[in-house]
């Protein structure tokens, strides 16, 4: 009988779970903080997804980690880059809140 961890589907599962919560929290979330953790959540979806189907699909091995290392590498960048837009944004508003920045719109 196999362990749980070498099935795929229960890496499948947990990915998926994390892309519900991140869709959810970016249509729930009213704070540009919460959408920016909820895009993070999609991200590891999507890692998780990459380095399950390595590790049961592909020989070599190094092919998902590669893209994993690149998606983080976005991730890392989308957080630099948000953050400091939403200080920007809180230092000209005083607020975060997405319903208060309607002035924004074009």
């Amino acid at each position: 009988m196999n362990p749980i961890y070498d099935r795929l589907e229960i890496y499948l599962i947990a990915a998926a779970f994390l892309l519900a919560a991140g869709f959810y929290g970016l249509v729930r979330r009213r704070t540009l903080i919460g959408m920016l953790i909820s895009g993070e959540l999609i991200f590891s979806a999507a890692s998780l997804n990459l380095m399950a189907f390595n590790r049961f699909t592909v020989q070599d091995p190094a092919v998902g980690q590669i893209f994993v290392l690149f998606i983080m590498g976005l991730a890392a960048a989308e957080v630099a880059i948000a953050l400091s837009i939403i200080i920007a944004v809180y230092r000209n508003y005083r607020s975060v809140t997405t319903r208060e920045l309607s002035e924004l719109n074009g």
